[in-house]
């Protein structure tokens, strides 16, 4: 389904026009998972999103100036800045029960450890800088009942370098590169959409690999804790103001750290 929003739709923000499209694709989960036009939908509007529609100062370019009157505008003359982040940080924008949006921000060589995001769709949009990525798929899924999740994997992404501007990428369930993990190789900032959003009962796994020579283009994961000293802080949504239905509930998760 490739829709075009109408004039007055394309008259609001941009994350506001994101968040409209996943509320439209992703909130009736009985109709199924969403179809490739869908997707592809989203990676357009996603590839039309910059640092400064939700409220991020990249230092690359001057941030626009803000007036209260203007629903385009962030929510006040601060942006947060991209120098500013010493360790990775979160900027929760959004959750629901169907979808989640949020910005993952890097200082230079910080590294997400190699993770997974069990049975989601995941797209993801490069704000600004420079990435380095790594990713796989399983070759066959290890069963939920294991206590410690292992097994074999596709290589998808070896050591891939992205830079900003480029289009906004997908992950499936089963393809795509399903675990990932990123090393910025310059401060960088990544928005995420997810669906379904992570939860208790869907929890993020994360791996270590161990690369396979007898077997190029394969390697084993096996689950593993996360580093002690490794967290995530969290900052706060400065971008414009979203209008959300009233019975779409938010966990305001602000204060991430993990």
């Amino acid at each position: 389904m490739a829709v075009a929003f109408p004039p007055h739709i394309m008259a609001l923000s941009k994350v506001q026009r994101l968040y409209d499209a996943c509320d439209v694709v992703f909130a009736s989960p009985a109709a199924g998972p969403p179809t490739l036009g869908e997707i592809r939908w989203l990676q357009k509007i996603l590839d039309g999103v910059e640092a400064a529609d939700v409220g991020i100062d990249d230092g690359e370019k001057p941030a626009p100036s803000s007036s209260s009157d203007d629903e385009l505008s962030p929510k006040s003359d601060r942006f947060l800045s991209a120098r500013a982040f010493t360790r990775i940080t979160y900027v929760h924008i959004r959750q629901c029960d169907d979808f989640s949006m949020g910005v993952f921000c890097f200082p230079a060589g910080a590294t997400l450890p190699l993770h997974d995001h069990p049975e989601m769709v995941v797209l993801s949009k490069l704000l600004y800088g420079s990435v380095r990525v790594r990713s796989y798929d399983w070759v066959a899924a290890p069963p939920r009942s294991a206590a410690r999740k292992c097994g074999l994997a596709r290589v998808v992404t070896a050591d891939e370098v992205r830079r900003a501007p480029c289009e906004a990428s997908v992950l499936f369930p089963r393809s795509g590169g399903n675990l990932h993990a990123f090393t910025a190789v310059t401060p960088c900032a990544i928005l995420d959409v997810l669906t379904p959003p992570y939860s208790e009962e869907r929890p993020s796994t994360y791996f270590s690999d161990v690369p396979i020579p007898s077997l190029p283009g394969f390697a084993f994961l096996e689950e593993t804790d996360l580093p002690a000293d490794f967290s995530v802080a969290g900052a706060p949504y400065l971008g414009p103001e979203l209008t959300v239905d009233m019975d779409d509930d938010d966990d305001d998760c602000d204060d991430y750290d993990e």
